[in-house]
This record gives structure tokens, sequence and C-alpha cells, in this order.
């Protein structure tokens, strides 16, 4: 009976305790405390820090040093003078740039290109990953994975190449056609359906590698939580919608975010490569605007002023869909 009744007060003893002790760490000076922690991590983490400074060097010199270029934009800049020496032209260049009726041609042609990727690209590698979940057979499983992610390592040379001898004026299509006296389509050189042209390479090329990202995210998933389901009666089709898509929905909003951040970036070497085939007015974008009245005219000023309009404009985009998907509960590129 006495250790019984004396337990409260020695719980009483730890509480007071602990409430000094903690009371003595509160008001110790901050930098006192973090000092040695510090020390500790940078010594534990010495190894992965000096792995890491290679990856830092790199961003730093091809990232982060070319944005010293960006003053042209605001200069009447000559490479024999030098950005230091060039005369300032303030905001005339963007004067230029926004007076120019081409580049707001290649700003429709870039958003339009950009929501039709979207709306037709974006949703394939989800699709794909839930059919390779849905597979039993890992080895089949490992085996469609590698031959759809394949394409991402060729060259938009290759790619081009590819369906040039397919779908262009000599290729295997109008060749069948012609077989048949059936009338000639030239796919690669038409206008009007180089939209679904740039759209189904970017497919065929890129969509495979996406699926590895959704893959991951479904592996996190409980598989307990699809035994259950089971059990209690839900079909394939529910399962994925009541357990799959909530288990990837974070990862697509991200996703969302990081491509509506790259809208304005439609790809530049796949449309450089094809411009001259189907013509500036459905094949120009910013980035071939950039290089065609910027660089290969000498026109530096006028190109950096280009460049720095669609960094701007990505990254509003970028800050408004990551906004959005704050609103909608979700982390998006980090939390709030």
């Amino acid at each position: 009976m006495e250790d019984r009744r004396r337990r409260p007060a020695h719980a009483v003893d730890d509480r007071q305790r602990a409430e000094q002790i903690r009371h003595r760490s509160v008001s110790t000076p901050r930098s006192w405390q973090e000092r040695p922690g510090r020390r500790i991590r940078l010594r534990r983490d010495r190894s992965l820090l000096i792995m890491v400074v290679p990856a830092v060097v790199l961003l730093l010199v091809f990232n982060y040093a070319p944005l010293f270029g960006l003053l042209t934009a605001f200069q009447y800049y000559d490479p024999l003078a030098g950005v230091w020496n060039s005369d300032w032209a303030g905001f005339d260049q963007f004067h230029r740039l926004f007076a120019d009726p081409l580049f707001w041609g290649a700003l429709k042609n870039t958003l339009y290109l950009s929501l039709v990727q979207l709306v037709l690209f974006f949703p394939i590698p989800i699709a794909l990953a839930l059919l390779l979940n849905s597979v039993l057979s890992g080895r089949m499983r490992n085996f469609i994975q590698s031959v759809v992610y394949l394409p991402h390592f060729f060259s938009w040379v290759l790619v081009i190449t590819i369906f040039q001898q397919l779908l262009g004026g000599a290729g295997a299509l109008n060749q069948f056609l012609r077989s048949h006296d059936l009338q000639t389509w030239d796919i690669t050189t038409n206008p009007s359906t180089f939209v679904l042209l740039v759209t189904s390479q970017v497919v065929w090329k890129e969509a495979g590698w996406g699926i590895v990202v959704f893959l991951a995210a479904l592996s996190a998933v409980n598989p307990g939580l699809y035994e259950a389901a089971a059990v209690d009666g839900a079909g394939r089709f529910r399962r994925m919608w009541h357990i799959t898509l909530p288990g990837l929905r974070g990862v697509i909003v991200l996703m969302l975010v990081l491509r509506l951040g790259n809208a304005l970036s439609v790809g530049f070497e796949q449309f450089l490569i094809q411009r001259d085939a189907v013509g500036h007015e459905s094949a120009e974008v910013l980035d071939t605007y950039a290089f065609y009245y910027g660089i290969a005219t000498a026109d530096y000023s006028l190109g950096a002023a280009a460049g720095l309009f669609k960094s701007v404009i990505s990254l509003l985009l970028i800050w408004g869909a990551n906004k959005l998907a704050h609103c909608f509960g979700e982390d998006g590129l980090y939390r709030r």
C-alpha cells in the first residue's frame, strides 16, 4: 500500500525534473546547441557531401552561370564590345519583340502544341503504368517496360527519320497506298496534321520513360488494401478507382505542376529539324524563334529577350499550378 501511494509522488517528481531539463534547454543559447550537432552531421555525412560536390558544380556552371547573359536582353549587345561595354537599351528589345507578329505566331503555336500534348500525352504514362501493374508475371512486366521505354534513348534525328520512313512521301504507308491504287497522303509535310505528328512522336519516345515514376508510386501502395477490397467484393475497376488512383494522386499532381512549368518548352530539336518541311507558320515555336531571329541573325539581344520572356511566363505557370495544387490539398513542389 505504501508503494502504491508513493508512485504518484515519484511521477510528480519525474515530471518536475523533466520540466526543469526542458526549461534549461530552452533557455540555453541556440547557437551553443546547434554547433555540436552541425559538426556531428558534417562528420557523419562528409562522404555524401563530397559525392554531391560535382553535381553542384555542374549545376552552377551550366544552369546558373549562364543567367549572367540575361543582361544582353537589356542592351544593344555587341560581341566585340562585350557585355560591359555594350550600350544599354532598357526595354527597347522587348518593345521590338512584342511588336513582331512572328513572335506572337510562335507564342500561339507554342501554347497550342503544349495544350494538345498535355491532353493527349500526359494521361498515357499513367494508363501504361496501370496496365503494367496489372500484369501478373514479373518477367513479362519487365520485358514490356523495357520495350516501351527503349525509344527514350533515341535521338530526335533517329525518331523523325523513323516517322519519315513510315509516314513520309516515299514511306511505307504511301507505298502501300500506291500499290492498291489509292490516294497518297504525306503526313510529314502537312501543316494541318503537324500537331498530331509531333504529339505522336513525343508519345512514342517519352511515354515509356514517364511510367517509371508512376510505377514507383504504385509500389508504395499497401497491398493489403487490395486484398481487403477483394474480400469485400470490390472488382478490378473499383479497386483501381478507390485505391490505385488515390495512391497516385500526389505524384500525378506533382508531374502536372512540372509539366505546366515546362509548357513553353515543347522541344527545340524536334521542331528545328521539321520546320522547313512544314513551314514556319505551323512549326515555329518560341525556341526556334529565338534561334532563327536571334542567334542565326546575330541579334543576340532579341534572342535573349525572347528567352527571358519565356522563362518568366514559365515561372508564373509553375507558381500558379503549385498554388492550385495546394488548394486541392496536395503538396505540389513544396509544402505550405
